[in-house]
């Protein structure tokens, strides 16, 4: 499982290395491409149509439900010329609210300027400013205070006013909003933001500040992201205050092409001759505001331009816009509609790249202009759907730059294609005029694969004419085992750029096969494209030798072998118990004379220990001679697990057997590694059904204290052994 694994792994890395070095040409077409698109959109040029086509995609989008919520009475010529005057007398004005007020609707605005008295009436529109707590009137707010409309001053004391400045985009249009503008260090709020909040109040939603982003509004289920300068296709736009891109909404028109579409209007005069339904008042948001084309209140927004053709915009009012921005607040609030959203500049940018990379990667990879073509415009009609569907869910992504990019890499690579095709050509016809002198069977193939070029020795060599092996590959003719190792060869050679020689089986074309030795290495043209050359050695009979040799070696070797086998078991014969395993008496003697050569050169004690085992006569005579062998086969066994690896245990014959310690510090370490042997030995043991216990007697003798030769040592041990069993036996004494 690890190894397949591992092949895996490789395979992966492989294939990862080959797309990048079959698709260099590609990505650095695709790299500078995207680079010189994402200049001249970093300056700009690239604005105005990235703003047109922002415009289609909301003339495009599918009507949605009217917003029921907002109602505008609408001053228009009728009710002006009704009037008399403009702007219109105080008294009327307050005539229109108070009948306004009557039928309860949830918010007023009031969006036109009150900031002087006009005419009668001035004390009853006050006073009806000051009975209205839900009316909400505007001022133009600027830093110089000549450009300044101030509110009416009532209202600006009940903390009423809301401003109405509107943001212009270069070609006069508005898609942004403001909600909040700072002007001489003081906070105001916008009229559209007023008269949103004042709705949503009564459905229990206030501002919050988000949580990830504490600088960002939250209404309801809506975040507002604050507007920047560079959002989108906008380059140094003025993003002072808080702004918002707007995802204007598309009300179904519910009126005839006379009257305006989105929203219930009815005009001012209707409102003053109470022909007003009371459901277009109750519970909703009122706003008040111009209309009359002698007026010139007008604004274009994204509806504004013709979805195809060159007929003129069509602006809207100014009161219509508000309630475009109203109906985008309260909606995102309560229903969670999505806002206008964009990708941060390092995603948009790779955006952009990976257009411009598909534009050059169909063209490379569809050899066929046919298939090309209609991928290609399949694929950009792909394109502009996906972007399409994502500004149906908020998102605004770059489009314009991306078409660019990727039509512009396309037609790039074609014109690279035909000056490849050509270099090609001149390639083909220069390799095979000079393999062609050359002996040596020798063959070009191209990344695919495919033979391009051969001499006439390769397909003598083949078995196989010139037509039938020409753009075909290996897998065409030879037998696949032997194709997949040169195609595995070939893509090395391609990988690593590096010659190569391997040796491989050969099959031609009558059966035979061949051992062949075969150099590849990498030729590039004027281009860059790459031909791999191969030159084709027959090895077959100088590998018969080399097997006949490699014969030879094996058995050789096979001999040492059998004799290395039969050394070792002479020396097994020789140095070991063949009952027990352990060393011999004459392994024993040559381990004790180098281990007291050592002892003497480091200057450390040695301890001996003779064993002889108690009772071992009777066990002999009552259970048997092979029992007698299996307890000292046990014996044997726990003497060797109970000592150091350093230690050395000898069967001297019968039941004696010695221990030789090495490197001991005193003679204390002796009589402690004594006592162990002897509770080993006495533990039970089970023969032929019956347990039995054998006890020991062990002599010890220390070197240098007892002696500084082998034979003093051993016949001291020796003593002191006697000398325990003398004294009763499983117990040991020191020389």
């Amino acid at each position: 499982m690890k190894q397949q694994s591992n092949n895996f792994i490789f395979r992966l890395i492989f294939a990862f290395q080959q797309l990048l070095c079959h698709g260099r040409r590609e990505l650095m077409t695709a790299g500078l491409i995207g680079i010189c698109i994402l200049c001249l959109r970093s300056v700009g040029l690239l604005q105005s149509l990235e703003l047109a086509a922002l415009d289609q995609f909301f003339r495009l989008r599918p009507d949605e439900v009217p917003d029921e919520r907002i109602t505008v009475v609408a001053i228009d010529e009728n009710s002006v010329r009704q009037a008399g005057s403009w702007p219109i007398a105080d008294e009327k004005i307050a005539q229109v609210l108070t009948k306004l007020k009557s039928y309860n609707p949830r918010v007023i605005g009031l969006d036109i300027y009150r900031d002087l008295p006009v005419q009668s009436g001035r004390q009853k529109l006050v006073d009806v400013y000051k009975s209205t707590p839900n009316l909400i009137g505007i001022e133009l707010l600027n830093t110089k205070k000549n450009n300044r409309v101030l509110p009416a001053k009532e209202l600006r004391d009940l903390n009423q006013v809301g401003f109405n400045n509107v943001l212009y985009d270069p070609d006069g249009k508005v898609r942004r909003s403001l909600l909040y503008l700072h002007v001489n260090n003081q906070a105001s709020q916008s009229f559209a933001l007023k008269l949103a909040l004042l709705y949503l109040k009564s459905e229990g939603i206030t501002p919050q500040k988000y949580a990830s982003n504490p600088e960002y509004l939250q209404l309801g289920k809506a975040v507002f992201t604050r507007f920047e300068s560079n959002n989108g296709a906008y380059v140094g736009a003025d993003a002072r205050g808080y702004q918002i891109l707007s995802n204007f909404p598309k009300p179904r028109c519910q009126y005839s092409s006379a009257q305006p579409c989105g929203y219930d209007h009815v005009s001012l005069q209707d409102v003053l001759t109470d022909k007003v339904p009371e459901k277009l008042i109750r519970d909703r948001i009122i706003l008040i505001g111009s209309t009359a084309p002698s007026l010139q209140d007008f604004v274009f927004i994204p509806y504004s331009s013709p979805l195809i053709g060159m007929s003129e915009a069509q602006p809207i009012a100014g009161v219509q816009l508000q309630a475009y921005f109203i109906n985008e607040l309260i909606s995102a609030a309560l229903q969670g509609r999505p806002l206008l959203k964009v990708w941060s500049d390092f995603i948009e940018s790779l955006w952009i790249f990976m257009w411009s990379f598909i534009g050059s990667l169909i063209i490379s990879k569809i050899k066929r202009l046919r298939n090309s073509i209609s991928t290609f415009l399949i694929t950009g009609f792909g394109l502009s759907i996906s972007v399409y569907i994502a500004f149906l869910f908020g998102w605004w992504i770059p489009i314009i730059p991306a078409w660019l990019t990727f039509y512009s890499s396309a037609i790039a690579m074609i014109l690279q294609i035909v000056y490849v095709q050509e270099e090609l050509k001149r390639s083909k016809e220069f390799l095979h005029q000079v393999i062609n002198s050359i002996p040596d069977p020798i063959f070009v193939k191209n990344e695919q694969h495919q033979w391009i070029v051969l001499n006439e020795a390769y397909c003598q060599f083949s078995g196989y004419s010139y037509n039938l092996l020409i753009e075909k590959s290996d897998y065409d003719l030879f037998p696949k085992y032997q194709a997949d190792v040169f195609k595995q060869q070939d893509n090395l050679v391609f990988q690593t750029h590096q010659p190569q020689e391997h040796e491989e089986e050969f099959t031609d074309a009558n059966g035979k096969t061949y051992l062949i030795a075969t150099k590849r290495s990498i030729h590039k043209d004027a281009a860059g494209n790459l031909f791999l050359v191969g030159v084709i050695r027959d090895i077959t009979q100088r590998k018969q030798i080399e097997e006949e040799l490699k014969h030879t070696a094996n058995d050789l070797f096979r001999s040492n072998h059998e004799l290395k086998i039969q050394e070792n078991h002479l020396r097994q014969l020789a140095y070991y118990d063949t009952l027990t395993g352990l060393s011999n008496r004459k392994f024993f003697h040559e381990q004790l004379e180098e281990s007291l050569h050592w002892s003497q050169t480091h200057n450390f004690m040695l301890g001996l220990l003779f064993i002889d085992l108690d009772g071992f006569k009777t066990i002999n005579d009552t259970l048997g001679h092979d029992m007698g062998d299996h307890l000292l086969v046990v014996i044997a066994q726990r003497l060797n697990h109970a000592l150091r690896s350093s230690d050395t245990v000898s069967r001297l014959g019968g039941d004696e057997f010695t221990v030789i310690l090495r490197a001991i510090a005193n003679d204390q370490v002796a009589a402690t590694v004594a006592a162990k042997l002897l509770s080993v030995i006495t533990e039970p043991i089970v023969l032929d059904g019956h347990v039995t216990k054998v006890s020991a007697s062990i002599g010890i003798s220390i070197y240098p204290i007892n002696g500084k030769n082998s034979e003093t040592l051993i016949k001291q041990a020796d003593t002191a052994m006697y000398q325990a069993k003398h004294l009763g036996k499983n117990r040991y004494e020191f020389a």
